[in-house]
């Protein structure tokens, strides 16, 4: 019996848990064979896959193999090849741009109790 896409997408390592592939189908980001698939389509050798990724990234997969259980990391890769291109310069440079922004506005993180209170004192809210 052939395995359940969201089941062979979390074997295959493609997604963290079931529940975030299942929710990738639901959301319409999976495609099989050219078409969105729901979370029960059945996977075989043979199909492609296209997973729309954060950022407008593609990632293009054909399966080679199916397995239901779950599998060492580097076994589970063996399932499938991926064909997804190398990112260009400025999709590189976006992602990096977006990492920089993360990452200063979770550093900037709440005010300090001077800030909110000079802020509180200019908007008049004290």
């Amino acid at each position: 019996m052939a395995p359940r896409l969201d089941v062979w997408l979390d074997v295959a390592c493609l997604f963290k848990t079931r529940s975030d592939a299942q929710k990738a189908c639901r959301l319409g980001k999976v495609r099989v064979n050219g078409t969105p698939a729901k979370a029960h389509r059945e996977v075989k050798a043979g199909d492609e896959l296209v997973i729309s990724r954060p950022l407008g990234r593609h990632q293009t997969i054909v399966v080679i193999g199916v397995a239901d259980t779950h599998l060492p990391k580097a076994e589970a890769r063996t399932l499938y090849e991926d064909r997804t291109p190398p990112p260009t310069p400025e999709e590189v440079e976006m992602r990096r741009l977006e990492r920089l922004s993360r990452a200063t506005a979770v550093a900037a993180g709440r005010p300090a109790r001077d800030d909110r209170r000079a802020r509180r004192r200019l908007t008049g809210k004290d």
